[in-house]
């Protein structure tokens, strides 16, 4: 910096503390420590750190990540997306109906399925933002719709709300493991006879390692958060997701395609959705009508926890990534904890009003607000 800048007192100096408290990651980190430590001093004991126990909260926390993926960016862009839970039962549900019912290929059905589910998201986004309609409103909607849906067309085709033989269907096909199957199996094998993670010691299993791969689902949360982080940071694109969340009128002025952004982001919210919802069947091997109950609102959760605002223009995927970690490792936690595991729910609410003070009180704090 010249000495003029240096002598010039508009220009202030930010503290390296102060521009860690700036971060929207920080209420995450601190949330993710105080989560751990907490179970570590208290469920230690109950295998909740073993191998088995770590896969268990690993995968419920993916479940939650792959869906605050697609919600963070689009809140970051100023929209909120209400059918997100809805639209997973959704998406579950026709890949049944076209894979069991209609006998087509599972590959198809999945191929198909992600296709009808984008373009949903496409004609939320484009509603949008061609009415001016607030998001919430819209989405909200379409939860109804896609709800009443999912339940009106299994009843209709065969009489039930569940359907299942989606594993038998599957066998073999060629794109159903990168959503339902394992990887990693080899290492854990040689683990297992290393005594670095425990084994089966009886039955037909005695001697394979209790966890024999690392599912699917956790690559798919891992991958999107990384894409997600990437595209949000490193991209000019995600410049223009900030400042399509941030003031949307100026973005438009200097030429950000703000319409097309919002669009784009309704489009990837609803990707993850059905990610999530492939994932959700093959690991089941059965679609029910009643999945995917209240994840939009988990999923907007983790977000805020995440750092991000309600109000859009700024948040962190990786925020939003470790507030999935701070939901999957609590509701496992509260469970080898011995804890009643309805008070989840209550977790979620007294989490969310922590953050939110938390990150209004930080951009007070270093805004100068009042």
């Amino acid at each position: 910096m010249s000495d003029a800048a240096q002598g010039d007192e508009r220009i202030k100096e930010i503290s390296g503390f102060r521009k860690s408290l700036i971060r929207p990651e920080l209420g995450g980190i601190v949330g993710a420590i105080a989560v751990f430590t907490f179970f570590i001093l208290f469920a230690h004991d109950s295998g909740m750190f073993n191998s088995q126990g770590v896969l268990n909260w690993s995968i419920v926390s993916a479940q939650f990540m792959i869906i605050a993926v697609g919600a963070c960016l689009l809140m970051i862009a100023g929209e909120f997306d209400l059918s997100v839970g809805s639209m997973i039962g959704f998406a579950g549900m026709m890949i049944a109906i076209f894979s069991v019912t209609l006998g087509w290929p599972v590959w198809m059905a999945i191929l198909v399925t992600f296709v009808l589910c984008v373009a949903i998201g496409a004609l939320n986004g484009y509603i949008v933002v061609r009415t001016g309609l607030p998001s919430f409103i819209v989405t909200l909607a379409f939860l109804f719709i896609l709800r009443g849906f999912t339940i009106f067309l299994p009843q209709t085709v065969e009489r039930k709300t569940i359907i299942g033989g989606i594993r038998d269907v599957a066998e073999g096909d060629w794109l159903a493991p990168i959503f339902g199957g394992k990887i990693g199996g080899p290492i854990f094998q040689w683990m297992g006879e290393a005594g670095l993670i425990a084994v089966f010691e009886r039955g037909n299993r005695a001697g394979e390692p209790v966890v024999d791969g690392i599912p699917m689902l956790i690559i798919w949360a891992l991958a999107l958060v990384a894409f997600g982080h990437f595209l949000l940071t490193r991209t000019r694109f995600g410049n223009w997701i900030f400042a399509a969340g941030g003031d949307a009128q100026a973005a438009r002025y200097v030429g950000v395609p703000v319409n097309r952004v919002k669009i784009l982001m309704f489009m990837f919210t609803a990707f993850c959705a059905t990610v999530f919802a492939t994932c959700q069947v093959m690991e089941f091997g059965s679609a029910g009508a009643d999945r995917g109950l209240l994840k939009e609102f988990e999923a907007i959760i983790a977000v805020v926890i995440g750092g991000a605002l309600l109000t859009g223009g700024y948040g962190s995927v990786i925020g939003a990534a470790l507030g999935a970690l701070i939901f999957g490792v609590v509701q496992q936690g509260l469970f080898f904890a011995g804890v009643e595991s309805s008070l989840f729910r209550v977790f979620l609410g007294v989490i969310l009003l922590m953050a939110v003070i938390l990150n209004t009180y930080i951009r007070r704090m270093i805004t100068g607000e009042r």
